[in-house]
């Protein structure tokens, strides 16, 4: 454990690698460690040197960005897309320079050979100048103009660059790139492509708008937090809700439409995998992963989700929740046209995109309507709507609402659209580990569920308590990631309390530690919980979330409801697949439950 009391020169430094929170251009950030705030003789020095190595090095002086926040400053540059680890190397110099200048202790006294130097500019201008011939792809800028010119997407990365999407698409190795004068243009073309982000309801929405695109007729890639897919079946497991899942997946040739899951961290990290897309979705925003990126408020979190519209050009649209207020608030700050959803088909908004003959989608009477620019369609009732779970699930509603607005932004028919919102969900592997719901023995119902912020805790349990059965015992799996801070870990507890559970299971999430180590989030959750008047006796702790769901089914006693949040991929199918076989067994409450022995 570390005594030093100087904090480090920066927290991260990192490339951006296509649209992202500052600028629409690949670039460089660092996150300075400095405290608040951050002196203006300290970033300015900062922006002259970043202008001094661009000049040196031939680049372009396009954006410069300063994002001062609570825990300091985020300092960004554009850069070229080839050039990125150079270009993170500029930024660390040039930062750690202006801290050296100022008299600040960098804690870098003398950094490693092959860095530049602090205190000989020359010489660290010529190190960079080096670091840039040996990263540069001599081939790149022509294959981008040619790009340009004929309407093409062009995707990189550190190991691949590929033009159009799809099965317009063809990838090379960046060792080996083609002049352009060798690429077949002609045979290469853009397909459509969604993007979908938000705080909650991603990965269902993602689900729900692949089915109605292969509905439509499309051979429909998709990629999300579980994996790569291509019309419902699993090419590669894993969380590729990033970037890099989006250029996998914009690169197989057997795709006609992708629809890409969008996450928070992705955006942060790297910025956007595509700089063009037909439709972008925020389903809403809501309090999570604050204190990360210089991230610490709504809005802040929400302009980070608005970061897909940098991705949308003004052919495009921007699919927006009208009930969430934060995207209220930053509707304003994008040029992009925008299409706008609602569980209120008469909410203001929705009646000024229907005046101004703009797509549209809200509830009127208990059935949801598309406004597709000149004509209204029903596309039927909310109850009728198995993903809605008799209309109990209003999240839901809205993400049925968010999925139709955005196929139809697509150009996916509203009779289509409606076949599949009348259908989907109706089986289990429609939306695994998304609001599922099994009725076993003696009344017990399970819900699975990923609810992973208060939010969509809230969420769950609300429509859990509206179809509870009285006298019944309210249980709940309870789970945070490590990478949550202590006063996000307690915000969830303090949602698990107020909707007044009779017994919780606290276990860690699979995978998800990120830091900590096995029990802690459990500890901090059970403090929690007790502090907002949760019987400590009512709390036991069952680390492995499998065995977890185990033991809250062999204390499930007639008419009880169990609220099984599962988040760990291999857990979730385990949990599933044990609970198909109570339900096809004919399983009742105070049955054994196989794999716990003593189901007391």
């Amino acid at each position: 454990m570390t005594t030093e009391t100087t904090p480090p020169p920066f927290d991260d430094s990192r490339r951006l690698t296509g649209p992202n929170l500052y600028f629409a251009e690949p670039g460089a950030v660092l996150e300075t460690e400095i405290g608040t705030p951050v002196a203006p003789a300290l970033i300015d020095a900062w922006t002259q040197r970043i202008g001094r190595a661009r000049a040196a090095l031939g680049w372009p002086e396009t954006s410069i960005v300063v994002r001062e926040h609570a825990s300091g400053a985020s300092l960004a540059f554009t850069a070229p897309a080839d050039l990125l680890y150079t270009a993170t190397e500029v930024n660390e110099w040039a930062w750690l320079s202006a801290l050296a200048d100022a008299g600040i202790d960098t804690g870098e006294p003398a950094l490693q050979p092959g860095h530049a130097p602090l205190g000989d500019d020359d010489e660290s201008l010529r190190i960079l100048r080096a670091a840039a011939a040996a990263e540069r792809l001599p081939a790149l800028r022509a294959l981008r103009e040619g790009a340009l010119a004929h309407g093409l997407p062009l995707l990189l990365d550190d190991e691949q660059l590929s033009i159009g999407t799809g099965t317009g698409s063809l990838t090379w190795d960046n060792h080996a790139l083609p002049q352009p004068g060798d690429v077949p243009w002609d045979r290469l073309h853009a397909i459509p492509v969604a993007l979908v982000t938000g705080s909650n309801g991603k990965t269902t929405t993602v689900r729900l708008l692949t089915a109605i695109a292969i509905a439509h007729g499309w051979h429909t890639a998709n990629s999300c937090t579980d994996g790569i897919y291509l019309d419902g079946a699993l090419i590669e497991g894993g969380d590729y809700s990033g970037p890099g899942g989006a250029r996998s997946l914009l690169r197989n040739r057997q795709a006609q439409a992708a629809i890409l899951e969008t996450a928070r961290g992705g955006l942060l990290r790297r910025g956007l995998g595509i700089d063009r897309a037909d439709v972008a979705l925020v389903t809403n925003v809501s309090p999570d992963h604050f204190g990360e990126y210089g991230i610490h408020d709504l809005d802040g979190l929400a302009q980070v989700k608005l970061t897909v519209a940098r991705a949308v050009g003004a052919d495009g649209v921007l699919v927006l929740n009208a009930d969430n207020a934060p995207l209220r608030r930053h509707a304003t700050d994008v040029d992009t046209p925008l299409a706008w959803f609602s569980v209120d088909d008469d909410h203001p908004l929705l009646q000024q995109a229907r005046a101004e003959g703009r797509r549209s989608c809200g509830v009127r009477d208990g059935r949801l309507w598309l406004f597709d620019g000149t004509a209204a369609h029903d596309l039927g009732a909310i109850a009728d709507m198995p993903l809605t779970l008799g209309g109990l699930a209003a999240h839901n509603v809205q993400n049925c609402a968010a999925a139709a607005l955005t196929a139809a932004c697509l150009g996916v028919e509203a009779g289509t659209i409606g076949s599949v919102l009348a259908r989907f969900g109706s089986a289990h592997g429609d939306n695994p580990g998304r609001l599922q719901r099994w009725t076993l023995g003696g009344g017990v119902q399970v819900y699975v569920d990923y609810a992973h912020n208060p939010d969509g805790l809230q969420h769950l349990l609300g429509l859990v308590r509206q179809a509870h059965r009285e006298g019944g015992r309210l249980h709940l799996l309870l789970g945070q990631a490590g990478d949550r801070s202590d006063d996000a870990i307690a915000d969830l507890a303090a949602t698990a309390a107020a909707n007044h559970p009779d017994r919780v299971v606290l276990k860690d999430m699979d995978g998800y530690l990120r830091g900590r180590e096995s029990g802690a989030v459990a500890r901090l959750l059970r403090e929690a919980l007790v502090r907002h008047g949760v019987a400590d006796d009512a709390i036991v702790e069952c680390l492995d979330e499998t065995e977890a769901a185990r033991r809250i089914l062999g204390d499930a006693g007639p008419g009880d409801s169990l609220v099984l949040p599962v988040h760990g991929a291999a857990g979730r199918g385990q949990v599933t697949a044990l609970l198909d076989r109570l339900q096809e067994q004919g399983w009742a409450a105070g049955d054994p439950v196989p794999g716990t022995g003593n189901p007391g």
